[in-house]
């Protein structure tokens, strides 16, 4: 038997899990030959967005890193796959004086960061420019506060807005396909403005997160690779990469699900592209059977984070021998629905026992969990 099938064999979670053995076997063969700073280690991550516990891993505090939305949820794009819907569990402000006494109330109750989010006018632009200053009192009176702002297509003088009002972490999705940006996202903007876009703010001081959607145009993979060459070509601090989700789409335009082993293939080219850059899961991905296995494609691909963990995936990380890490708490960036830890080591926990992964939920007592010192 292929060993890392006899892996998942091993965990009790995912004995029933039906993966494509191929598929398996080629990501098995590709991993053998890779190499890099990225390579090898996996942090699994608990985020505040939502609510999230599994038998191995337990939540965090749902406020530490809370998501701010400057238009409610009004989004002018309307784009096919979300219909502004991201934006509703998120705080509306509208005015920069109403997000200056917002930030006073999350650092009072203990939170750690914020995510600047809004909708876009039809250039896919989100209009941040009045709130800059607003942001750098923010960034003076709280040093320490991480701010996260998700921005459209940016400019090189909105980028450098961006970066002298403190913004620590710049997050934006990368399309590599002419007919996404204009039938899903109902666009007259070219591949070459998103690429321009990730130019200007990796020019800038700012960690930058971009994110590709994959499945983004109706549930096939489209432009998925150029945007992944996109990437090569301004290699930002981090990658995120997430898995359309239908349910977010109307009637009139309706998504599938991608296929689950082209969703593995995916990750395995990514991971072999960026070997020297973070390459992470965020939590956006369609649930049950399809989270499970894409979750399992994740780990064997050598992704370097996992938000939202399905059950079994730390158990599993350690019968592939991985470096395997656990952050409970919300904090430094921001990914969309999600908090995800990036180079803050004192939150970070390694895990030096293979936990059980029962596909019973069990308390968070049952998981060895080594501090470090």
């Amino acid at each position: 038997m292929n060993p890392w099938l006899n892996a998942v064999s091993q965990v009790e979670a995912l004995e029933d899990l039906t993966l494509n053995a191929d598929l398996v076997e080629s990501m098995r063969e590709r991993w053998s030959g890779l190499s890099g700073s990225q390579v090898g280690r996996i942090n699994f991550y608990t985020p505040s967005f939502k609510h999230h516990e599994t038998s191995e891993v337990s939540a965090c505090g749902k406020n530490a890193f809370p998501a701010i939305s400057i238009t409610g949820g009004d989004c002018k794009l309307q784009c096919d796959h979300c219909k502004a819907k991201i934006l509703e569990p998120m705080i509306p402000v509208r005015s920069p004086e109403e997000l200056d006494r917002l930030v006073d109330k999350i650092v009072l109750d203990g939170g750690r960061g914020l995510l600047l989010s809004g909708g876009s006018d039809h250039q896919n632009v989100v209009h941040y420019e009045p709130y800059f200053p607003m942001v750098r009192k923010i960034k003076d009176r709280y040093p320490n506060l991480q701010i996260a702002m998700h921005t459209g297509i940016a400019t090189p003088e909105f980028a450098r807005g961006m970066e002298d009002a403190g913004v620590d972490v710049a997050m934006m999705d990368v399309i590599g396909a002419q007919d996404t940006i204009n039938q899903v996202y109902h666009l007259r903007r070219s591949v070459d403005d998103f690429e321009a876009a990730l130019e200007a703010l990796v020019a800038t001081s700012m960690k930058v997160v971009p994110h590709i959607v994959i499945g983004l145009h109706y549930g096939e993979l489209l432009g998925e690779w150029n945007s992944l060459e996109i990437i090569q070509r301004h290699l930002p601090s981090a990658l995120v990469l997430v898995v359309i989700m239908p349910q977010y789409a109307s009637s009139s335009r309706p998504f599938v699900t991608p296929p689950t082993d082209e969703v593995g293939k995916f990750f395995m080219d990514a991971r072999a592209a960026l070997p020297e850059t973070p390459v992470l899961l965020g939590c956006a991905r369609p649930s049950g059977v399809h989270r499970s296995i894409t979750d399992t494609y994740a780990v064997m691909a050598g992704l370097n984070g996992v938000a939202f963990p399905s059950d079994g995936m730390l158990a599993l990380a350690k019968h592939l021998e991985r470096d395997v890490f656990v952050t409970p708490s919300c904090c430094s960036m921001i990914v969309g629905e999600e908090v995800l830890s990036m180079g803050d080591e004192s939150t970070t926990m390694p895990l030096d026992f293979v936990p059980a992964a029962p596909k019973r939920r069990t308390q968070l007592r049952d998981i060895p969990i080594v501090f470090s010192a």
